[in-house]
């Protein structure tokens, strides 16, 4: 698949996320030449929706990771998250995508309320901060038994926030103290592998290091979900309509009605699923 950057677009879709927009007005540019944003397309022209979910701890820099994506900036201040929606549009393909990037609250209270983000969600972006043991020995603790509730179907992205950090001497010296280190990559890959992530990518929202590389990826593995997703349903319709089909040919009682579809039914199966 080839990527293109189309908007960048911090588009809100509630007024808690208008007031965040308002509250990264001033931004701090990134230390690396940002992408370059191609003219925006009308809404007619805005291709598919693809749905991203962010899931992790509070404070990994999940909200971090979207602006800094989608404005080329960085929030100079930690605002909690409640439940925020995002909007870009990227190309694929020379197709357009338009990115709904759902950007939810890790802490507990906020627990009951989440699943609700969860509904055709196409892919889901796992993420803890490399400096944070505690983010990442939740992911399995915590964020994989969750998901595999909600949404056991949906791919899973593993990503590993604030990689700048690693060698931050301040940051090196505070988990010192709590007799903690940062978390090792192999130890994360290897995490990925357990819970069955389909990638593992480290990245940095102030540097942008490998932040394109995220957003491909995701792009990438929720486009294969959406497809697969389309098919299986396309199929349901087309059982429904066939068992609508087969009630009617049956109506009457037992007889050549019923015989007639139940051959109807075997044949469709057979055709479809081999």
């Amino acid at each position: 698949m080839v990527f293109s950057w189309v908007t960048p677009l911090g588009v809100c879709d509630s007024p808690a996320v208008e007031q965040r927009v308002m509250d990264y007005s001033n931004l701090m540019a990134p230390p690396v030449p940002p992408h370059k944003p191609m003219s925006p397309r009308p809404a007619h022209c805005q291709g598919r929706l693809l749905k991203c979910v962010f899931l992790g701890d509070g404070a990994v820099g999940k909200t971090s990771l979207i602006v800094s994506y989608t404005t080329n900036g960085y929030p100079t201040k930690y605002v909690p998250t409640a439940f925020d929606d995002f909007s870009a549009v990227v190309q694929v393909d020379e197709q357009p995508v338009r990115l709904q990037l759902c950007d939810t609250a890790g802490q507990d209270e906020f627990d009951k309320l989440r699943h609700f983000c969860y509904t055709r969600t196409d892919v889901l972006l796992l993420c803890f901060s490399v400096v944070s043991p505690t983010s990442f020995q939740n992911i399995g603790e915590k964020w994989v038994p969750e998901i595999r509730r909600r949404c056991p179907l949906t791919p899973v992205l593993l990503v590993g926030t604030q990689c700048d950090l690693r060698q931050d001497v301040k940051v090196l010296i505070e988990l010192a103290r709590r007799r903690e280190r940062p978390v090792l990559e192999e130890d994360a890959r290897a995490l990925a592998d357990k819970i069955g992530a389909v990638a593992y990518i480290e990245c940095s929202s102030l540097t942008q290091k490998n932040l394109k590389e995220v957003f491909d990826a995701a792009i990438s593995v929720g486009l294969r979900h959406s497809d697969r997703r389309a098919r299986r349903e396309r199929k349901g319709k087309i059982l429904l309509l066939h068992c609508k089909q087969t009630e009617e040919d049956n109506t009457g009682g037992d007889g050549p009605g019923e015989l007639s579809g139940r051959l109807k039914m075997n044949r469709w199966s057979a055709s479809v699923f081999g």
